[in-house]
């Protein structure tokens, strides 16, 4: 077949494969913490960006409703959020980090922060900077919708 597609050179599988590789040393780390990478996220969305209702948190995480409030459910049995009602309208949820959380968050971002100095080590500054801005310009106008994901 002259028309054969070569997936292990292609850039899709390069970024896949990297992805994954990232993700599942940076899930072995959080294993001990009890979190998910995606309950991570969702912290650090509450946390450190100050998001207070799923709506918000789930386009900042890349992932849809459903996946948010499962993830608020699960912080919120560990103790690590609180979800509320809001007093303006009840259909609305305030989701807040507490203190159990903050100190979680803590630990988790310096195993994230141990994760990407584990990469780029591998690359220098130069390297770091240029792939980023050429993933940044692969991505730009794709994920503003978190239903292509």
């Amino acid at each position: 077949m002259s028309d054969s597609y070569n997936l292990q050179s292609s850039l899709g599988y390069q970024a896949t494969l990297f992805s994954r590789i990232s993700e599942r040393r940076f899930e072995r780390e959080l294993l001990p913490l009890g979190l998910t990478r995606v309950n991570w996220c969702v912290l650090l969305a509450v946390g450190h960006e100050g998001l207070q209702n799923p709506s918000a948190i789930a386009p900042f995480v890349g992932i849809d409703r459903t996946a948010t409030s499962r993830a608020l459910r699960r912080l919120d049995a560990d103790g690590l959020v609180m979800r509320e009602n809001s007093t303006e309208d009840h259909r609305k949820t305030n989701v807040t980090i507490t203190a159990k959380g903050k100190q979680k968050l803590v630990q988790a971002n310096s195993a994230a922060s141990a994760n990407a100095d584990h990469f780029n080590a591998k690359l220098s500054w130069f390297e770091q900077r240029t792939l980023k801005e050429i993933l940044e310009k692969l991505v730009e106008d794709e994920v503003r919708d978190v239903s292509k994901l």
